[in-house]
């Protein structure tokens, strides 16, 4: 009652008046049978109705639901068994069905099949289900797939029995069947109740007849269908338009099959090869297959419509091994090697299981699924040790193993049994039989199809398929929701598959020895389902269960197959399309043999044999705990190294250096696989084939194929950060990347352009100057890219670029070298630039060393840099003959081959894998290199933290010296006569005045707690002692262009003080005081020709000033400064001739004041004397005027540049140099004050601190006016000072720095963009013709205080 009670409540939603149901149970009628106990219900249903006072019997629409079943399971025996049971079955249903056609007016009658449900539940005990259970012994196949056609002709032989019987022929009166069926044929069912049953009852009501596939199923329980708009009515035979399966029109089978293999080459190899890698077609002696139903050939030969046909093995038609007929009208992998060797053996023909005669040695067994293969491994070694018409040590023999399509089928009914582990275990232990007993063996491994394309035809209801076939055959494919997560766990489960598949037998495993191999061939991995004309899955490539291959398949895919088995590992075709022409490949008659991983490697390609080759199990979140195989993004950045200038150029082809081969560069390449062409990328598609970033083809940056190659030819640091914001934006922009959650590895080499542009510009270039373009590059990437591993290459040697091209001036265009690269090429040997160039190099490395060890990018979990020094140093090739193997290098000799290329490439993947500390620092061009694998201990890229590595810590600094890497240092072949042509070696005297500062107080730690030292011999403006490389101040420098200079502070003493006529305390109004002190003493020196001797005098003051402003506004006023400052300089005016006179503007004392932070313990003293500091720090007006002042003083000082007074004399200017204009407090690591630039009063400068004072006013001095830098850059670095360049070898004044803008101005912009350029290894600008104008035309082109990005705090 509970199911027919339920059905009713369904109903009650469409007819509120619908009568509670009329049920009869049985009554006690032993005597009877059982069929007569169904009529007896029948006739007391009748009965019942009509005495009920509620119906109206002879109007009203009656639905009568007959129960029976076959609880003996016969409806699953094999149909020629099944047919006597049916017809027992509805004999016994007649006389019910007849007396209900008879007595019962609109009557639409279920005749339902409860015999699954019957089988596993105990709902219906005490339910009279008829006719009673029978005995039934099955016999023959009890395969699933025998089981699911015969359920499938059950259903459909009911279906063609009431559909044509006379229960279908009366306006008034249907009978229709209604199958209940589980998912799948286990016996150990989820037990149902009567609702989950009614409900599906009602649902498959609710579907035409011929179609009723729903199975019984827990998940719908609640889902009730409802009638549609276009089909309101319950289902019957006629309104379903229902035909018979047999009487379907079904797709026509193909005419021919059959094709003709015209190759010039069907010879066999003079000898039997002894090595797999040398074998071709016609040495195969033997031909072998395992697998499932496709390899069986279930249904390969079907006629359209024959379902019951598919259980037919046609093993003769079979792709991998079959061997009916001739090429001519079957094709296989069989019959086209038989074009090669006619006596091949092992074929299979005509029809049969593993067992029959006919199927040799093709032993695949229909429905298998991986965990079977070993075993028919085991089978297939037995037969062929034991068969006499093979000779199994010496006859070669290719074996072809398809497996997985009934993995994939039911991985979603028991995921860690069919996970993809098991299964790459399951064909690890078949090959391991193989490779461990068989000899001579070629191994077809065919990747498993793409499954989920099956779900297209089932989909489809306008092609005739059995869709309860489909639907019991393939679950996991068919039965979820399109966008639902079982069915994309079912996509990465089959990619899974498929990638595990090539990392087992990409491992190596199997390639120990020369006469066997296993390859693996992708043909299946994306399969294009084929269409009909009008769009529709075409089905006539399918046997009549739609699920298996028809004839016309099989042909198609033994095609495939062959062709793949010609075609370069890492080239093989992974696109299956089986709609066009058969296609048969001939071998290649310059290399005729099978490819294997070993013979495939051409060229420049490489093996990878790496076993494990999987990503973490999760998607890790540290960048320490990163494998290969989780890295999805692959990007890079730099120069014309890696935009691949001149890779694919031929080698007389000097003008194609231009060509940026991007799709060949080590980096970021990805043209061709691996096999041909090592690149990083073509790496790292060993691990992840699905990963995405890298460049194809050729052209530049902006090109859609350089993808996240935006690398620039010549391009120099300056330029990476406008790099590294394209690239993050590409990467944010496109719709491939997951920018927050995808892994990055991000390949950054530059350096070298800086290098040969140099000596042109050491400012420009110098070594301080890199290291922050480096770390502006770097930061950007640091605070902008989540997940990302940044590998930093080393870049090559200045001497092995020279070394090449000067080595071979018959090759290389040495004529060209000042246009290719003229700071690296055009120094003699020997020579003092060369030196420096070496010198510079090495402080380029060390700032790239110190960035990265700085710990500043190891402070986020998914973010690190990593040094790669596996370029530091290169050894060149070397013939037989002695002379450079010119090979490795692009016809400019500066640009690496992709020879060169390749061998970088391997280099940088075993530098990625090597723990820090331990990474190799040497390149060996001529070095067989092998791909590294992770390992299980250590699977990781590695970094500092997973190699255990902690960065050394600084040497001690002994003290504040510079190096000097000047190359213009000669004075004026004569003594200028105007100061606009001064050079520094002009320079013959030197003096300073000023306050504190340049007395040097407090320079080193004094013995007192309250009594500060002067350090005049440390003065950054005057100070003398030593020398530059230990102590770095402006005489010190001097002293390099003129080792005579004057003047100088040395010591403590005032004895010793030389023209350093600065006091402390100082303030404004004592300037005209110490400048007349000073013309005396310049007048009164015996070592001094006032008259004909350059002088340059620095004059600092305005701190004490500021300090005690508040004590008395008026007179500390920035009116009343000025006019102080101008006195002294008045006075030098009219006293002194030849004098460069440098104001320095006063300091932005508040921002240094406040940048302590009150980290420093001020003695009293101290701050005694900056009492207004002292009172402004809880005052926030008077701190704001104070600044206020700050800047009246600066602005106020500035115009004696201008000042028409200075500029009437040709030997006398005023220059203000604005370095201190803009106080920036430096920082130490943890991000506070460093207090190492100051004193221990914290007001004062220390020896550091004068130091980088020097360097500040020594590169202001070699700026242009309006062009100065207005902040200090409190960096670290012995390489800082600017030199006189070529183009400008004066100090720069008002009126020369007029003269050397007017000149750039006249330049016509034109030229800058109109000369062709190429570019030259590691970032080398290479030009045409006019290139030495460019670049002297780039050089004045120079802007001037550029922004800055320092670790300082700005205030």
């Amino acid at each position: 009652m509970g199911m027919v009670t339920v059905l009713s409540e369904v109903i009650r939603h469409f007819n509120p008046s619908v009568l509670r149901p009329v049920c009869t149970p049985g009554k006690s009628v032993v005597s009877h049978s059982s069929a007569e106990d169904l009529w007896i219900q029948a006739k007391e249903l009748v009965r019942s109705m009509k005495e009920n006072p509620q119906l109206d019997f002879q109007n009203d629409w009656k639905l009568i639901n007959v129960f029976f079943s076959n609880a003996n399971q016969c409806h699953l025996c094999l149909p020629n068994q099944q047919q006597r049971h049916m017809t027992a079955s509805m004999d016994k249903l007649t006389r019910t069905l007849d007396y209900l056609l008879q007595e019962v007016p609109k009557a639409f009658v279920n005749l339902v099949d409860l015999s699954e449900a019957v089988g596993v539940s105990h709902w219906h005990q005490g339910m009279q289900l008829s006719p009673a259970a029978e005995p039934c012994h099955c016999s023959g196949d009890t395969s699933k797939l025998s089981k699911v056609v015969s359920q499938w002709y059950y259903q459909e032989s009911w279906g063609r029995l009431l559909a044509s019987s006379k229960y279908n022929k009366r306006e008034s009166f249907a009978v229709v069947f209604q199958p209940f069926f589980y998912e799948t044929l286990s016996r150990q069912q989820p037990l149902q109740d009567p609702t989950t049953l009614a409900l599906n009852l009602w649902n498959n009501m609710m579907e035409p007849a011929g179609e009723k596939d729903e199975p019984i199923s827990a998940k719908h329980r609640r889902l009730v269908k409802c009638p549609s708009q276009e089909n309101p009515y319950l289902f019957t035979y006629r309104n379903s338009n229902y035909l018979p399966w047999s009487t379907k029109p079904h797709g026509k089978p193909e005419v021919r099959d059959g094709i003709e293999v015209r190759c010039p080459d069907k010879d066999p190899s003079d000898s039997i090869p002894t090595s797999v890698h040398r074998l071709k077609p016609a040495d195969i002696k033997v031909i072998a297959a395992l697998g499932d139903s496709i390899t069986a050939g279930n249904g390969a030969g079907s006629k359209p419509g024959d379902v019951l046909d598919v259980l037919t093995q046609y093993r003769g038609l079979s792709w991998s091994v079959g061997g009916d007929h001739n090429l001519s009208t079957v094709v296989t992998l069989a019959n086209l090697l038989r074009e090669f060797n006619p006596s091949l053996q092992g074929f299979s023909v005509g029809t049969g299981k593993e067992n029959s005669p006919g199927a040799f040695f093709n032993q695949a067994v229909a429905g298998e699924r991986a965990g079977g293969l070993p075993d028919q491994a085991r089978r297939l070694v037995n037969l062929m040790k034991n068969d006499t018409r093979i000779n199994f040590q010496e006859d070669w023999k290719i074996i072809t193993l398809f497996i997985g399509g009934n993995d994939l089928c039911d991985s979603c009914n028991d995921p860690v049994h069919y996970s993809p582990q098991n299964f790459t275990d399951n064909i690890q232990k078949a090959l391991d039989i193989l490779h461990a007993e068989v000899p001579r063996a070629f191994v077809n491994l065919v990747e498993v199809l793409e499954i989920i394309k099956l779900r297209e035809l089932y989909l489809e209801k306008k092609v005739s398929c059995p869709r309860l076939l489909l639907r019991k055959l393939c679950p996991c494919v068919v039965k979820f929701d399109d966008n639902s997560t079982e069915l994309a766990s079912l996509i990465e489960i089959n990619k899974k598959y498929q990638e595990r598949t090539h990392h087992m037998v990409e491992s190596g495993r199997f390639d120990t020895r020369e006469d066997f191999t296993v390859v693996v061939q992708p043909f299946f991995e994306n399969v294009n389902l084929p269409k009909t004309p009008e769009g529709l899955p075409d089905n006539t490539f399918f046997a009549p269960d739609c699920f298996h291959f028809s004839k016309k398949s099989h042909a198609h895919a033994a095609s495939a197959l062959w062709n793949n088995m010609l075609e370069p590992t890492g080239q093989k075709t992974t696109e299956s399309n089986f709609e066009g022409k058969i296609n048969i490949t001939c071998p290649n008659q310059d290399w005729p043999f099978l490819s294997t991983y070993k013979n495939s490697v051409q060229g420049h390609g490489s093996q990878l044999l790496c076993g494990n080759r999987a990503p973490s199990t999760s998607v890790p979140t540290s960048v320490h705990a990163l494998r290969p195989a989780d890295i999805r993004v692959v990007a890079a950045l730099g120069d014309s190294l890696t935009a691949g200038n001149g890779i694919g150029s031929k080698p007389d082809d000097l003008p194609d250096v231009t060509t940026q081969y991007r799709g060949l560069s080590y980096s970021s390449g990805g043209d061709g696989s691996l096999e041909t062409v090592t690149t990083l990328p073509n790496i790292l598609r060993k691990f992840n084939r699905n990963l995405i970033g890298y460049a194809v083809g050729t052209g530049d940056a902006n090109d859609s194929n350089a993808f996240l190659n935006q690398a620039v030819p010549g391009a120099k640091a300056e330029a990476l950060m406008s790099q590294v914001q394209s690239l993050v934006q590409r990467m944010r922009d496109d719709h491939r990347i997951n920018f927050h959650e995808d892994w990055k590895v991000i390949t950054v080499l530059i350096g070298g352009s800086d290098l040969c542009d140099y000596c042109t510009d050491s400012n420009l270039y110098s070594s301080a100057n890199f290291y922050d373009h480096l770390r502006n590059a770097l930061d950007i990437l640091h605070r902008e890219v989540p997940r990302a591993l940044v590998n930093l290459v080393d870049f090559m040697s200045p001497s092995v670029m020279r070394q090449v091209f000067l080595g071979n001036p018959d090759k290389c265009p040495v004529p060209q070298a000042s246009i290719l690269c003229n700071c690296i090429l055009t120094p003699r040997e020997n020579s003092q630039e060369l030196a420096r160039l070496e010198a510079i190099t090495r402080a380029y490395q060390s700032s790239m060393r110190e960035l990265v060890e700085s710990g500043r990018y190891d402070t986020r979990e998914d973010f690190s840099v990593v040094l790669q020094p596996f370029f530091h140093d290169t050894r060149l090739p070397i013939l037989e003959d002695g002379q450079l193997d010119m090979s490795f290098f692009a016809p400019d000799c500066i640009h690496p081959s992709q020879k060169f290329h390749s061998q970088l490439s391997r280099a940088l993947w075993v530098n990625m894998l090597e723990p820090l500390g331990r990474k190799t620092d040497i390149l060996d061009l001529t070095a067989d290199i092998p791909l590294s694998c992770p390992t299980q201990n250590e699977p990781f890229l590695r970094t500092f933290r997973n190699s255990n590595y902690t960065y050394p810590t600084k040497p001690a600094i002994e003290n504040w010296g510079s190096d000097f890497l000047c190359m213009e240092w000669n004075p004026s072949d004569s003594v200028p006569t105007s100061v606009h042509e001064l050079r520094p070696a002009d320079i013959k005297v030197i003096a300073a005045l000023g306050d504190a500062l340049t007395v040097a107080v407090g320079a080193r730690p004094s013995n007192s707690s309250d009594i500060l030292m002067s350090w005049r011999g440390l003065s950054w403006s005057i100070g003398g002692d030593g020398i530059l490389e230990t102590h770095t101040t402006l005489p010190n420098i001097l002293k390099k262009f003129n080792p005579h200079i004057l003047g100088f502070s040395t010591g403590t003493e005032k004895e010793t003080a030389g023209l350093n006529v600065a006091m402390e305390g100082a303030r404004a109004r004592d300037m005209p005081t110490q400048a007349r002190d000073l013309v005396d003493r310049m007048k009164n020196s015996p070592e001094i020709d006032v008259e004909k001797d350059w002088k340059l005098i620095t004059l600092f003051i305005g701190s004490n000033d500021l300090c005690h402003y508040c004590e008395n506004p008026k007179a500390h006023s920035a009116g009343e400064y000025v006019r102080h400052v101008q006195q002294a300089l008045d006075i030098f005016y009219e006293e002194l001739p030849r004098a460069f006179i440098n104001v320095v503007e006063v300091m932005e004392l508040t921002g240094l004041h406040q940048g302590h932070g009150g980290k420093c313990g001020m003695p009293l003293a101290a701050q005694s004397n900056c009492t207004c500091f002292k009172r402004s720090q809880d005052n926030f007006l008077e701190m704001q005027e104070l600044k206020k002042v700050n800047w009246n003083f600066q602005s106020g000082v500035y115009k004696f540049s201008n000042w028409d007074q200075y500029l009437q004399r040709e030997d006398f200017t005023v220059v203000v140099q604005p370095f201190f204009r803009n106080t920036l407090v430096p920082l130490n690591e943890r991000g506070g004050a460093d207090l190492t630039f100051f004193s221990e009063d914290c007001l004062h400068f220390s020896e550091r601190g004068q130091a980088e004072l020097a360097i500040a006013l020594w590169n202001n001095m070699l700026e242009p006016v309006g062009h100065k830098t207005t902040s200090n850059n409190f960096t670290y670095s012995r390489t800082k000072l600017k030199c006189p360049s070529p183009e400008s070898p004066y100090l720069h004044t008002l009126r020369n720095s007029r003269s050397l803008q007017d000149q750039a101005e006249a330049v016509p912009d034109a030229l800058y963009w109109a000369l062709p350029v190429a570019t030259g290894g590691g970032g080398l600008v290479v030009g045409i013709s006019a290139m030495m104008a460019w670049k002297a035309f780039k050089g004045r082109r120079r802007t001037e205080n550029p922004p800055i990005s320092l670790n300082t705090m700005s205030f």
